[in-house]
């Protein structure tokens, strides 16, 4: 995938994950970088243009897809955490929410953009995905399964897309510097980091990143046999 030359387009790129792409996108030559949010005010970066979209609002992808019908890069980043949702107890509202943005949103903006991409030789796409799309926990259990459910998706739009010549990416990392996981003290990679290595991906025309060691070892482990962990 050539990255200089191309126009692109970020969901959620007005800050963290998001802006790191956009950044790298035009670091890497690009020519035009639609910085999509749902408030394009709040895109202060001059160098992308914004664009209103609003992943979980249907009428809101159609337009922008119509706007920027000429892209041939679309990075589905935009995502929350649905935190407010207990494994065992309280609302199921901060999952179901996870799970519209996270999982049926890129399914919403994969669905809108792929004619583009198709008309404009075909290009990349790529998911924002996680380390929780194969290993959940107790407290961010919503979070954990939008991301498999949206892994799952990018598997489908991996082999749909193939014969139009779309390359389908699957970016998965654990905590990374950013609003989402600044309730963690956990080791945290850069937003730039995972931009850098997205990019290196797009152009060596790989399917899958994996940007961290733990990553890395969670992937490789699920071929062991299920465990309990020991009780507390």
């Amino acid at each position: 995938m050539e990255i200089k030359g191309s126009v692109a387009l970020v969901t959620g790129a007005n800050r963290g994950i998001g802006h790191a792409f956009a950044r790298s996108l035009i670091d890497h030559g690009a020519a035009k970088v639609y910085a999509a949010t749902r408030d394009p005010a709040n895109v202060t970066d001059p160098d992308l243009v914004p664009l209103r979209l609003d992943v979980t609002d249907p009428e809101s992808v159609a337009a922008a897809a119509a706007v920027a019908d000429d892209v041939s890069i679309v990075i589905n980043n935009a995502g929350i955490g649905g935190a407010g949702t207990k494994l065992l107890e309280g609302s199921f509202d901060g999952a179901r929410q996870a799970m519209e943005v996270n999982y049926f949103g890129t399914w919403a903006v994969s669905r809108a953009f792929a004619p583009a991409l198709a008309r404009n030789g075909g290009g990349a796409l790529v998911n924002m995905l996680s380390l929780a799309s194969w290993a959940s926990q107790a407290q961010f259990a919503g979070y954990a399964a939008s991301k498999a459910a949206q892994w799952s998706l990018t598997d489908a739009l991996r082999r749909a897309l193939y014969t139009q010549g779309t390359l389908v990416v699957g970016v998965h990392v654990g905590f990374v510097e950013t609003d989402l996981s600044a309730w963690t003290d956990a080791p945290k990679v850069s937003p730039a980091t995972v931009a850098e290595l997205t990019m290196q991906a797009l152009a060596g025309d790989r399917f899958e990143v994996l940007v961290d060691e733990e990553t890395r070892r969670v992937k490789a482990a699920l071929s062991q046999p299920v465990s309990t962990p020991p009780v507390a």
